[in-house]
């Protein structure tokens, strides 16, 4: 086998590790971003039962949020998993999300995401949650949902209720 061959074919099975290869200063500041928005909260299996599933962090909730009007909203799976997650995301769609709300396929996210606040992160910040994201361990867990405001539910649900609302 000459090596150029060789050369080809390493450079094929490298090239997809070295395209996430991030910083590490960059995937720092991005956990700790990540961290004091809390972003878990609303995205780790648990966490709003009190029992969070570390070995599941940021793998999609198991508890949805009843919007009146809207419906109920899950928190979905953050991790680079490809089935279930981000993976097949490029990360100027992972900015727009947290920044716009805005998904690929076209749909907005719930409000409940504060997509509004994360819109007045610099550039850095921003990137810096996608080399985060990117470098956790991907999890396979797809969540239920989103329900319109007429479907039943297939998660625990937290409603959010307006004042003077029964």
């Amino acid at each position: 086998m000459s090596y150029k061959i060789v050369a080809a074919a390493l450079a094929a099975v490298c090239a997809p590790l070295a395209c996430h290869a991030a910083d590490p200063a960059a995937v720092a500041r991005g956990k700790y971003l990540v961290t004091i928005a809390s972003c878990h909260d609303c995205h780790t299996p648990g966490y709003f039962l009190g029992k969070p599933d570390m070995a599941r962090y940021l793998g999609g909730s198991d508890v949805g949020f009843e919007l009146p009007g809207l419906g109920v909203f899950v928190g979905p799976n953050l991790t680079p998993d490809k089935e279930t997650g981000l993976g097949n995301w490029t990360d100027a769609q992972v900015v727009a999300a947290i920044q716009t709300g805005a998904r690929p396929d076209g749909r907005t996210l719930a409000p409940i995401m504060p997509y509004h606040a994360f819109a007045n992160l610099t550039p850095q910040d921003a990137q810096a949650i996608v080399a985060f994201l990117r470098s956790l361990p991907p999890v396979s867990s797809k969540v239920p949902g989103p329900f319109g405001p007429t479907q039943t539910p297939t998660t625990f649900v937290m409603k959010l209720v307006p004042p003077g609302a029964k």
